[in-house]
């Protein structure tokens, strides 16, 4: 790693700290919380099916499940970002990525301020703190300073005592302890993480999704202590609930991967045998395949076919990728009529599995997420500086999306 790219680290911790609310408000804006819901007595019997879906406290775990899996990725492409452009601090990519992972820190902090106003800067200040944590362990794993490595770790082990402590004073259903802990897998897979990026093994997008797969359970501890601390009706750990957020998780991360290894393989000039190429490709196929599980745990004949049709889906976005990177309208069109039919099809199967969920109403609900991701490309190939701002926005569209699928299979399977 150049000299350059090491102070580029340090600066996109500064960044990360100064980055003021309003470039945070241009950013797209996340999906509407429940955390700042009025109270509610908790029903006398659990309710099934959609409406265990659609409950206050599903939405809750659902929404924090988005903005904690956003935090993950956002925190890993400002660093790979910085790393990448040899320490360019005015590159737009750099800017843009900083901003986009400021933007993740204040909308987690709104979502706490929503329920508890006073928690909300002390919340921000705390959660930008530990984002500059992770720089200066990077610093030091690149630099080989083993000294600052091994501060940086005391001081992520601290604050994980210090933010489990002003959770616990705001939220008392949340034991301090207990915060403390589930955030352990956190630190830890992040600094796996990191370990992987500044060796340059090829190992980061696996461990990088890997981080992001401990974001869940952090959502459903948070959730559930505010959701006991206001009231909320419905139950964080009912199967509705559970279904919700897992969906939640597996898509906001199929957008966020995809994004990522089309970045990359723009970058290394369509060299699709590139070690980092195939690495992230790979990412994007297991999140593929984790998605086709959950809907074979449910379906088991629909297992393949649904990975057939959404695996075929990727592919058409790689032929926009490629229309727009070689002025090809032709393959554009005929990526993006590709795409209008895919909704189409995708919606007659999963109406064909799920006749609750009608085949109309689930293309519908694809639609923001094709716009979006090809405003994504768009910025992506003209690079713009603001392929990141894009990417967040076409992420924020899959909680809607997860919510819709979540709904009807609930109710099919009178889930409670």
């Amino acid at each position: 790693m150049s000299v350059r790219a090491i102070s580029v680290l340090s600066m996109v911790a500064a960044a990360a700290l100064t980055v003021s609310a309003c470039s945070a408000d241009e950013q797209a804006a996340p999906p509407s919380s429940t955390v700042g819901a009025p109270a509610t007595s908790a029903p006398a019997a659990a309710v099934t099916g959609k409406a265990s879906v659609d409950a206050p406290a599903s939405k809750l775990r659902a929404d924090l499940t988005q903005l904690l899996t956003e935090h993950v990725y956002t925190a890993a492409i400002a660093l790979k970002t910085a790393v990448d452009a040899g320490g360019k601090m005015d590159d737009p990519g750099v800017k843009a990525a900083v901003a986009n992972l400021d933007a993740n820190s204040v909308a987690l902090s709104k979502a706490i301020g929503g329920a508890y106003p006073a928690a909300e800067a002390p919340f921000l200040e705390s959660w930008r703190q530990h984002i500059g944590f992770f720089v200066d362990y990077t610093l030091g794993k690149a630099t080989k300073d083993q000294a600052k490595v091994d501060k940086a770790k005391a001081d992520l082990d601290g604050y994980r005592t210090s933010f489990g402590q002003l959770i616990n004073s705001v939220v008392p259903e949340l034991p301090a302890d207990a915060v403390a802990e589930a955030l352990k897998p956190h630190t830890a897979s992040i600094f796996a993480t990191i370990d992987s990026l500044v060796a340059g093994d090829g190992q980061v997008f696996a461990k990088l999704t890997e981080a992001a797969h401990h974001m869940p359970m952090t959502a459903a501890t948070l959730a559930g202590g505010i959701a006991k601390n206001k009231g909320l009706e419905g139950d964080v750990k009912s199967k509705g609930a559970e279904l919700r957020s897992g969906l939640t998780y597996l898509l906001t991360s199929h957008v966020d991967l995809a994004g990522i290894a089309l970045a990359q393989a723009v970058a290394k000039g369509g060299d699709l045998n590139e070690p980092s190429v195939k690495a992230a490709v790979a990412a994007v196929d297991a999140n593929s395949v984790a998605l086709s599980k959950a809907v074979g745990a449910a379906y088991p004949a629909a297992e393949a076919p649904f990975l057939e049709s959404w695996r075929q889906h990727i592919g058409f976005f790689v032929d926009y990728t490629l229309g727009k990177a070689t002025k090809d309208q032709a393959k554009v069109d005929k990526a993006k009529a590709d795409l209008e039919g895919y909704r189409t099809s995708f919606g007659q199967l999963i109406n064909s599995v799920v006749p609750e969920l009608p085949a109309d109403a689930v293309a519908q609900a694809l639609k923001p997420h094709t716009e979006s991701v090809f405003a994504t490309i768009d910025s992506l190939v003209a690079g713009d500086g603001q392929v990141f701002a894009k990417l967040a926005e076409a992420a924020h569209h899959m909680p809607m999306t997860a919510a819709t699928l979540a709904g009807g299979i609930a109710e099919n399977k009178k889930l409670s």
